[in-house]
């Protein structure tokens, strides 16, 4: 029997070999093969991801604030019209949007926006309140294209992000996810409770409604990084340690394919030499992106800081236009594996693509 299992385990590996891409092996990239569904789910997927457009228009919302909003401009990032021409019917929401925040006591709910204020929006008391709305929210809040043509419906995707002060977080890169109760439920960027462990522990929070929500696919945009002169070295390793956590570690245990993450953080910490320059297609750098016929997370970069600074930590055009290119194949693929509804098979192999 152990001969056998040598034999089966052996073969496993010479055809790893044979499907890897050139260039797994450097040991500074961190490839990813699926982003992000559940390991076992990924698994199930990974030789049939399709990075092809929906065939009927999907109506999307977004939910962010200024960097969101250059993000989307057409003489900025151009994310609208990319997902337009990739059939999405695109919503947002932005500063001012909504039903008063009940549970901040003060301004709409979209004004709120920061890591801990998503507990308000996806588990609060009065979630079902502002749900209500964003699930029907069916006009722009901010400037970029669109098409012309509502499908009707509900809005079936939902986008959310936080801006960079999300960036600045205490505490330490390994720290766990904080368990029940979490202080930084409600809380906006610059509370004292902004730290690795709470952070973890409140995405994690979130999954608990999403798991509830099948019908909806969540698409978690990780917070932009901080400009060097807006942060340090030791709250900036955190950022990345969150991000990472977020890509490799945060749906490990979550069965269903309704929830995926972006690295908007990673896409937005290397550049082709100035922050008005991008390396988008290059070999090298930090991306997240469709790449070979599957999903590559890398980071050849060691930088944990904006490479798209402009007057402050908001990213450049240059930038922008880097994270629309990576990110539209990618929501493509997370559309894919849950409109075809993947899930966890019961019996399967680990092939060794990864390598973190």
């Amino acid at each position: 029997m152990q001969r056998k299992m040598f034999v089966l385990f052996a073969g496993l590996v010479l055809l790893s070999l044979l499907i890897a891409p050139a260039g797994m092996a450097d040991a500074q990239a961190k490839t990813q093969a699926s982003a992000r569904m559940p390991r076992s789910a990924a698994t199930a997927t990974l030789l049939t991801d399709d990075p092809s457009p929906p065939t009927q228009t999907v109506k999307l919302i977004f939910i962010h604030h200024s960097t969101g909003e250059n993000w989307l401009a057409d003489d900025n990032g151009g994310l609208g019209i990319a997902l337009m021409n990739n059939n999405y019917f695109v919503s947002d929401t932005n500063y001012g949007w909504g039903p008063p925040d009940q549970d901040a006591g003060y301004e709409t709910i979209g004004d709120h926006t920061d890591i801990g204020h998503y507990w308000n929006w996806f588990r609060g008391l009065h979630r079902d309140t502002y749900l209500a709305d964003l699930y029907t929210e069916y006009d722009q809040n901010s400037y970029y294209t669109r098409l012309a043509t509502d499908p009707g419906g509900e809005n079936l995707i939902v986008m959310f992000k936080s801006c960079f002060p999300n960036s600045q977080i205490s505490g330490s890169p390994a720290d766990p996810p904080t368990g029940d109760p979490n202080p930084l439920r409600g809380q906006d960027a610059y509370s004292e409770h902004m730290t690795v462990g709470n952070v973890k522990g409140l995405y994690n929070d979130l999954l608990v409604y999403f798991a509830a929500r099948q019908d909806r696919l969540f698409v978690l945009i990780v917070s932009p990084p901080l400009a060097s002169g807006e942060t340090d070295p030791e709250h900036a390793a955190n950022a990345r340690a969150v991000a990472d956590w977020l890509i490799n570690d945060w749906l490990d245990s979550y069965p269903y394919a309704n929830v995926a993450v972006f690295d908007f953080y990673n896409t937005l910490t290397s550049n082709g030499g100035n922050p008005n320059t991008n390396d988008l297609d290059a070999e090298t750098g930090n991306h997240h992106r469709w790449r070979n016929g599957a999903v590559q997370h890398i980071q050849t970069v060691s930088n944990n800081f904006s490479s798209y600074p402009t007057t402050d930590s908001h990213p450049s055009q240059a930038g922008n236009q880097k994270a629309t290119a990576e990110f539209v194949p990618l929501l493509n693929v997370f559309y894919n594996r849950w409109a075809g509804g993947a899930a966890a098979p019961t019996n399967f192999i680990y092939l060794p693509l990864i390598r973190r």
